[in-house]
């Protein structure tokens, strides 16, 4: 039997890299999936390929950091699937800088996408998750979130308050038979990630460089995020709440 069969679940940032590579795997497991952000196009793209196997999907264009907005999409997918078991945190953003060349828009990006995002959406899926007995939050964090580096100042800090609030909502949320974790990868090859080299003198050099401090040699792919966010939704994992679990081809065992 498939690992999701019968689950119903919510990823954001849904449209592409981590995030469509989730829904995918989730769909192959069984789940009925719903994919959300900004961006329509994307999004229905997604869903095209679950259908295309037979699986279910629903589009829900949503800004995670729009409450209103949240709060609708949540409505939508209850309300569509009759019920929620699953929310995978994962719209993110990120600028490069330090604390010194962090402007003040890009500051309240990096948090209010990564960190309020997570927050608003989770406080609007906890009493769906509730009415369904419970159920599995897991959120994308970062190897940046329990280490550092130069000149992600903000990243840093918006990682380190999601592996915070994963560890708070673990421990509120328990009673409720609610588990919430965090998946915290280093580099993955999306696009997030390309724009980020790209603004390197020489993009090639800098990945190089990148694959170089990996013990694994080679950067992550947004499959290895997939399968261990199936896992973390699944009952084989129903013992496991409030962790912060480094995927990161070794660069955390220095």
């Amino acid at each position: 039997m498939p690992r999701l069969s019968g689950k119903i679940a919510l990823i954001t940032g849904g449209g592409t890299g981590i995030g469509r590579a989730c829904a995918l795997a989730f769909a192959r497991e069984g789940a009925k999936v719903a994919v959300a952000g900004r961006r329509k196009e994307p999004l229905e793209a997604v869903a095209r390929e679950i259908e295309a196997f037979g699986a279910n999907a629903l589009v829900v264009e949503c800004d995670v950091v729009n409450r209103t907005a949240v709060q609708g999409g949540i409505a939508a997918v209850v309300r569509h699937f009759a019920g929620l078991d699953i929310l995978v945190n994962n719209a993110g953003a990120i600028v490069v800088g330090s604390v010194e060349e962090t402007s003040d828009e890009d500051w309240s990006r990096v948090i209010e996408t990564n960190l309020t995002g997570t927050f608003l959406v989770s406080r609007a899926a906890i009493p769906a998750l509730r009415q369904s007995g419970g159920g599995s939050i897991v959120n994308i964090g970062s190897y940046l979130g329990i280490a550092g580096r130069r000149q992600r100042a903000a990243y840093c800090a918006a990682k380190a308050g999601v592996a915070g609030l994963t560890r708070a909502m673990a421990l509120d949320h328990a009673p409720d038979k609610i588990r919430v974790n965090c998946i915290c990868p280093a580099m993955i090859e999306t696009e997030m990630a390309t724009q980020s080299l790209s603004k390197a003198p020489d993009p090639e050099v800098a990945r190089k460089q990148r694959i170089a401090e990996i013990p694994l040699g080679r950067l992550g792919k947004p499959e290895d995020v997939a399968f261990m966010a199936v896992y973390l939704a699944s009952d084989e994992s129903s013992w496991v709440t409030g962790v912060s679990l480094p995927l990161d081809g070794g660069q955390t065992a220095y």
